[in-house]
């Protein structure tokens, strides 16, 4: 019985001497449930395309003694404005703005009354000089514009947004290379967009016998931040 108990009392001694020379949780393996290496980037990608759409502003601004006499002759030629804007092929002719205000002379006192209208029409880029020309034609005294835009913008978007996600991967590949590890799978990934603006230097021109209108190559941007695992 004295031998059992001095060889069970020795097995506990090295138990216990085993978990003071080995620290609690250390293991010979690594921890597969380790946070991975990983690495974020930022890929932009551009798709430049020259625009086909163009919105132009038209209206007109009268003047007379009285409010009423002012809104009057306003109306009256407003109306020939739009039905020039609509029988010229503008889409979605819309309204975008009527005002009556005081008018002052010289000395700052109230002379008579202002109204104006305005509002905008659609049209393709080749017809945009022809739409101006045939809002004016009619009576418009006011035009702003034309604003200018792409019929397909949502497929530039994806093809722009497509591209950036190849620009990503190319950054994270490069970044990975330099630290002698491999890009693994895509662990997260977030898109922010930017705005379109043209650049100048081609050009596409509306209808040679009516006002210039003129486009560059417009850009679409489009911008993801992805973060790659490291191998």
């Amino acid at each position: 019985m004295k031998r059992i108990a001095l060889v069970a009392g020795l097995l506990l001694a090295a138990v216990a001497l085993a978990g003071v020379l080995r620290p609690e949780g250390a293991s010979s393996a690594a921890d597969p449930t380790a946070d991975p290496d990983t690495v974020t980037v930022t890929g932009t990608g551009t798709v430049n395309a020259v625009p086909d759409r163009a919105q132009i502003s038209a209206g007109v601004e009268s003047r007379a003694a009285t409010a009423k006499a002012a809104l009057a002759a306003n109306a009256t030629a407003m109306r020939k404005v739009i039905d020039a804007l609509r029988g010229s092929g503008g889409k979605d002719v819309t309204t975008q703005t009527v005002s009556l205000s005081t008018t002052l002379d010289d000395q700052g006192q109230p002379n008579g009354f202002v109204a104006t209208n305005l509002a905008s029409a659609e049209t393709t880029l080749d017809k945009a000089g022809a739409l101006i020309d045939a809002a004016v034609d009619a009576g418009a005294n006011s035009v702003y514009g034309p604003t200018l835009s792409r019929s397909d913008a949502d497929e530039l978007y994806r093809d722009a947004l497509a591209k950036a996600v190849e620009d990503a991967e190319e950054r994270a590949s490069v970044l990975a290379q330099a630290a002698r590890r491999d890009v693994g799978r895509v662990t997260s990934m977030s898109e922010s967009s930017a705005p379109q603006f043209p650049v100048y230097g081609k050009e596409a021109m509306a209808a040679r016998d009516s006002s210039p209108v003129v486009s560059g190559p417009q850009e679409t941007t489009a911008t993801v931040s992805v973060t790659f695992e490291l191998k």
